[in-house]
C-alpha cells in the first residue's frame, strides 16, 4: 500500500512544514516523493556548505485495511534525506534513521489502528545528528537535498514469512537461494521454482525442509545451459518461492528476478564475465534532474539508460550513493553494468552507523545481475572496517572496490594523464579508472578520449573506465527567477546538459566506443578513401555479440546547395549481408552499390544492434572540396570589373558588389553590397606570426581584377580576384614550422550582426583537435546561441568555435548572406570565442584573433584536472610543416 505516489512523476500531497529558510515556519501541502528545495522550501545547499538547522515536518492520514488483522505490518521508507524520526500515532515507530540515500522499515503493527484513519508523522533533519553520516554524505562534491525523496509504503507480511532473499546464480547454470525467514513456528517445507520471464519453467520445483523455529533456509538446483545475463544478452529469470506449511498450506510466496552470470576478477589479468574477458565502458551518474533534484522516476531512468546505450556505453558507476531500485531493475532489463556504492565523498561513515546501511544496500540490491561490484564510499570516503560487511550479504561475492586506489583486485586511479595511463595498461595490474576525463564544461569526457581508448581499449589488462560525468547538475533557482544553478564551475561537468541536452562529447563518444569499427584507419576520415572497393573491412569489439546479429544499411547521398535546404537526398539505398565475425575478430562488409554510385556526393554505412538501436554510421564524402567549388563558382563569360585607387585604398566594383582593400595590409577594409555595408573587415591577417607588407598591385584579369600583396614574415602572399559575376576569390600563401595552437588567417565581424550559420561540412557540433571523432558530413544548419556549455544558455549545438571539414558555409547576418567556399580539402571555420563558464580551470582552448578563422589547425582542449600538455597526441600542438596554401571564395548577398 503505498503511502506516498510511486515516483517523482506520481505524487501524493502530505501536510507539509519546513523550520528554516524559505516558507519556514508555515503549514502547506508537499507532493511526495520530493525534495523539498524544489517545491519552494528551504534553503540550495552544495556539498561543503554549512547548512543552518533545517528540518521538514511531514504529516499524512491513511487507512490501513481490516483485512491486514493477523499480519505483521511494516512501514517501509526507501530514503529519506537525512535523518528520519518517525511517528504513528503519536507513537515512536523507532529508533531515528540516519543515512540519507537507503531503504529502512519499522515493524507498525501494534501501533496501527486498521480500518480506521492513522496518523504518521515524519521529522527529516536535513542534516545528521551524526557528524560522519554528514561528513560522508553532506560534504561531498554534489547538491544537497532534503526530504522524504523515494516513495513509502505499508507493506503486510503473513506471521510466517519470507524475509529476504539472496541469489547466487552462475554461468555454470548453478543456483542458490539464501533465504531469511520469520515467524516460523512450526515445522515447513520451502519450495521453488525457476522460470524464465515468459513463465516457461527452467527445470522442476526444488525445495528444503524448514524446522520449528529456523530463521533461514538455503535451495539449491543446477538449470541445463541457462540463457545467461550479460549487458549484451540481458537475459533475465525469476524464481517463485513458496513457504509451505506441514499440511500443505502456502504460508507465503515471493517471486524474485535474478540472471544466471558469473563474474571475475582474475590478477593480472582482467575482468570476466561467464568466461570472457570484458571491457567496461561507462558514465558516472548523479540521480539528479533541476526541477526535482534526487526524486526521480523509471521515465527519467530509461531516459539516462537509454542515452547511455545510444553512446555505446555498457556500464554506469552509481556516484556516489545507491540509486533507486527501479533503476536497478532497468539496468537488469536493458543491459548495463552496473558499480552500487556506498555514500562517502572523501570522508567515511563511521563503522556504527555505516554497518546498518552497508547491510541495507546490500540487502536490497544482491540480486541484480547488472551489479558486477560494489563501491566502499569514493577518493578516501571508505571505512575499511566495512569491507568484509559486504560480503556477509551477497552470497555472490562480488569485488569490494575503493575508487580512487587499488583495491579489489583493481586499480581505479582517478585522473590519470595519458602517459600515467600507458605506464598504468602495462603494468601488471587489472587498470579502471572509476573517473576519468573530467568533463567540466566543453573539455574532457570526448575530448582526448580518442588517444585515452587506444590505451585503454586494447590493453590486457586495461578493464575500461567510467568517465565524470553523465549529466551537468543544475538545479532550477526559484529564489532566482528560474535560472539554472551550476554551483560555479563544481557541477556542469556532463555529456548531456541538465535536461539531457546532448553536447558535442556525445557523438564522439559513441563514435569511440562503437562496438564496431572500421579496420582502416582511413575509415575514420569523412573524405572517401580513394582505393574503396566496396567492401569496408571492420573490427567486432562486441565482448559476446557476433556481428552477423547487427544489421548493415547503405545509402548514397545528394547535398543541396546553398539556399536549397539541409540535409540530404537519398539518390539510393540497400541492405548489406551482415558478415559472421565473432568478437574480436575482423571481417569485412561488403556493400552492393549501383553502378553508377560514384555519381552521388556521399556514401553513409549505419549499423543497427540486435536489439534495433543504431550502434554507428559513417558518412564519406565521394566528392571533394574542389567538386563542391567547381559546382558553385562559375567563372563569368561576360562583364567586367572596375577599379578605383586612392592613397589608402583600391575599390574593386562588380555591379552591386563593392570590395575595398587597403594598400598599406593588403587586407580588407570594406565591403558593400548596393548600398548596404557588410562589416566583413582586417583580413586575411596570420593567426600566428607576423606580416610585413613588401609589396602591392592591382591589375585586370580577364572579366576580373586582381589586387596582389606580398609580404615578409609568417603570411607571404595574398591574391583578391573580384569576378564580374560578384565571386571575391581569395589566395594566401604562408609559411610555419613547429609548433602552433592555430594555422590559417582571421577576419573580423562583429558578432551582434549574425543570426545562423548552414554549411556543408563536419557537424552539427563544433570540434578541437582532440575531438574530431563522431561528427559527419551533411548540410547543417544552427541559429545563433550564446551557449557557455555547462554554464549559461543551455542550447546545443553550441554556434560559435571550430567546425571540422568545411566545404562551403552561409552566415547568415542582419547585413545580408556571407558565402564561403573552399576550394580545397580541409578547412576549419572558426566562428567567433565561445563563452565559458566560471573558473574553468585547465578546460580551456585558445582562440586566434578576431571573429571569423580559416585555418588548417586547430587547438585541442584540456580537462578539469589537466592541461592538454598532460593528455596524449591529439592533444599537442599542430606540428607545422613549411609552406601552406588555400583559396577561398566570398559571395555576398542581400
Amino acid at each position: 500500500m503505498l503511502l506516498t505516489g510511486a515516483d517523482a512523476d506520481h505524487t501524493v500531497d502530505w501536510d507539509f512544514q519546513v523550520t528554516a529558510g524559505r516558507r519556514a515556519g508555515e503549514w502547506s501541502t508537499i507532493p511526495t516523493p520530493s525534495n523539498w528545495e524544489c517545491h519552494g522550501f528551504g534553503s540550495y545547499h552544495y556539498g561543503g556548505d554549512l547548512v543552518p538547522a533545517e528540518k521538514g515536518n511531514y504529516r499524512h492520514r491513511f487507512t490501513p485495511p481490516a483485512s491486514w488483522a493477523g499480519r505483521r505490518v511494516f512501514l517501509v521508507f526507501e530514503a529519506a534525506m537525512t535523518d528520519a524520526d518517525v511517528r504513528v500515532n503519536g507513537v515512536s515507530a523507532g529508533p531515528v534513521h540516519r543515512g540519507g540515500f537507503y531503504r529502512f522499515r519499522y515493524d507498525v503493527t501494534a501501533l496501527l489502528r486498521l480500518g480506521e484513519p492513522n496518523l504518521l508523522e515524519v521529522t527529516v533533519s536535513k542534516e545528521s545528528a551524526d557528524n560522519s553520516v554528514n561528513d560522508a554524505e553532506r560534504r561531498g562534491d554534489f547538491w544537497n537535498f532534503g526530504g522524504i525523496f523515494r516513495p513509502v509504503s505499508l507493506e503486510a507480511y503473513p506471521a510466517a514469512r519470507i524475509d529476504q532473499v539472496a541469489i547466487d546464480a552462475r554461468a555454470d547454470g548453478t543456483f542458490a537461494a539464501h533465504v531469511t525467514l520469520a515467524g516460523v513456528t512450526a515445522a515447513a517445507q520451502l519450495t521453488a521454482q525457476l522460470r524464465r520471464l515468459d513463465g516457461t519453467a527452467v527445470g522442476g520445483t526444488f525445495s528444503v525442509a524448514v524446522a520449528s523455529g529456523s530463521t533461514g533456509a538455503t535451495l539449491t538446483t543446477t538449470a541445463a545451459q541457462p540463457a545467461l545475463w550479460t549487458a549484451e544478452t540481458p537475459n533475465l529469470h525469476r524464481v517463485e518461492l513458496t513457504l509451505v506449511s506441514s499440511a500443505g498450506a502456502p504460508l507465503h510466496s515471493t517471486v524474485e528476478r535474478f540472471g544466471f552470470r558469473t563474474i571475475e576478477v582474475r590478477a593480472g589479468d582482467g575482468i570476466y564475465l561467464n568466461g570472457r574477458r570484458i571491457v567496461l565502458k561507462g558514465a558516472n551518474r548523479h540521480t539528479f534532474w533541476p526541477t526535482s533534484g534526487r526524486a526521480s522516476s523509471p521515465r527519467l531512468a530509461r531516459l539516462d539508460i537509454g542515452l547511455m546505450k545510444d553512446m555505446n556505453m555498457n556500464a554506469v558507476r552509481m556516484s556516489h550513493y545507491p540509486p533507486d531500485a527501479f533503476f536497478l531493475d532497468l539496468c537488469d532489463e536493458l543491459g548495463l553494468y552496473v558499480l552500487d556504492e556506498l555514500t562517502g565523498w572523501q570522508h567515511r561513515y563511521d563503522e556504527g552507523v555505516g554497518a546498518p546501511l552497508v547491510k541495507a544496500m546490500v540487502e536490497r540490491d544482491v540480486n541484480h545481475p547488472s551489479i558486477l561490484f560494489w563501491d566502499n564510499g569514493n577518493e578516501g570516503g571508505w571505512n575499511t572496517a566495512l569491507d568484509d560487511d559486504f560480503g556477509q550479504y551477497d552470497p555472490q561475492q562480488r569485488a569490494v572496490l575503493h575508487p580512487w586506489t587499488t583495491f579489489g583486485g583493481i586499480d581505479t586511479s582517478h585522473y590519470q594523464t595519458y602517459s600515467s595511463t600507458a605506464s598504468k595498461v602495462a603494468g601488471g595490474t587489472v587498470f579502471m579508472p572509476t573517473e576519468f576525463l573530467h568533463g567540466l564544461y566543453d573539455g574532457g569526457a570526448g575530448a582526448g578520449l580518442n588517444d585515452y581508448w587506444k590505451l585503454m581499449g586494447g590493453s590486457q589488462r586495461s578493464a575500461g573506465g567510467f568517465i565524470w560525468a553523465l549529466v551537468d547538475e543544475s538545479v532550477v533557482r526559484d529564489d532566482r527567477g528560474g535560472a539554472l544553478d551550476t554551483n560555479g564551475s563544481r557541477a556542469p561537468d556532463g555529456i548531456l546538459g541538465p535536461y539531457r541536452e546532448k553536447e558535442g562529447s556525445f557523438c564522439t563518444i559513441k563514435d569511440i566506443w562503437s562496438p564496431v569499427q572500421p579496420a582502416n584507419s582511413a575509415y575514420y576520415d569523412s573524405v572517401f578513401p580513394a582505393s574503396f572497393d566496396k567492401t569496408v573491412k571492420l573490427v567486432n569489439r562486441y565482448d559476446f555479440t557476433n556481428l552477423r546479429e547487427c544489421r548493415f544499411a547503405w545509402r548514397l547521398l545528394a547535398f543541396p546547395l546553398p539556399g536549397a535546404g539541409t540535409g540530404h537526398q537519398v539518390l539510393a539505398q540497400g541492405q548489406a549481408a551482415a558478415p559472421d565475425v565473432a568478437p574480436g575478430a575482423t571481417g569485412a562488409v561488403t556493400l552492393d552499390l549501383p553502378a553508377d554510385w560514384t555519381g552521388a556526393d556521399a556514401l553513409r554505412l549505419s549499423v543497427t544492434d540486435p536489439t534495433g538501436r543504431n550502434i554507428t554510421a559513417w558518412t564519406w564524402r565521394i566528392r571533394k572540396a574542389p567538386d563542391f567549388a567547381t559546382r558553385l563558382v562559375r567563372p563569368a563569360t561576360t562583364g567586367s570589373v572596375t577599379a578605383a585607387e586612392t592613397a589608402g585604398e583600391v575599390t574593386l566594383v562588380a555591379g552591386a558588389t563593392r570590395i575595398t582593400i587597403s594598400k598599406a595590409g593588403g587586407r580588407l577594409t570594406g565591403v558593400r553590397r548596393g548600398s548596404s555595408p557588410v562589416s566583413l573587415a582586417n583580413g586575411p591577417a596570420p593567426a600566428g606570426g607576423t606580416a610585413t607588407l613588401t609589396g602591392f598591385s592591382h591589375f585586370r584579369d580577364g572579366t576580373g581584377w586582381v589586387v596582389q600583396a606580398d609580404y615578409s614574415g609568417d603570411l607571404t602572399s595574398v591574391r583578391w580576384r573580384l569576378d564580374a559575376n560578384g565571386w571575391l576569390r581569395l589566395e594566401y600563401r604562408y609559411r610555419a614550422t613547429g609548433d602552433h595552437d592555430h594555422l590559417g588567417v582571421n577576419f573580423d565581424y562583429p558578432e551582434a550582426g549574425v543570426r545562423g550559420l548552414t554549411w556543408l561540412g563536419d557537424g552539427p557540433y563544433r570540434v578541437y583537435k582532440n575531438r574530431l571523432r563522431g561528427v559527419q558530413p551533411d548540410v547543417w544548419h544552427k541559429p545563433y546561441n550564446d551557449t557557455a556549455t555547462g554554464a549559461s544558455g543551455f542550447a546545443y549545438p553550441e554556434f560559435k568555435g571550430y567546425h571540422g571539414r568545411t566545404c562551403w558555409a552561409v552566415l547568415d547576418t542582419t547585413e545580408g548572406a556571407i558565402t564561403m567556399v573552399a576550394a580545397e580539402e580541409g578547412l576549419y571555420l572558426r566562428l567567433f570565442t565561445p563563452k565559458v563558464g566560471p573558473d574553468p580551470q585547465n578546460a580551456v582552448v585558445t582562440y586566434p584573433a578576431g571573429g571569423i578563422s580559416l585555418l588548417d589547425g586547430i587547438a585541442p582542449i584540456g580537462t578539469k584536472f589537466h592541461g592538454v600538455a598532460a593528455l596524449g597526441p591529439e592533444s599537442r600542438p599542430n606540428a607545422a610543416t613549411g609552406d601552406y596554401h588555400r583559396t577561398v571564395y566570398f559571395r555576398f548577398d542581400a
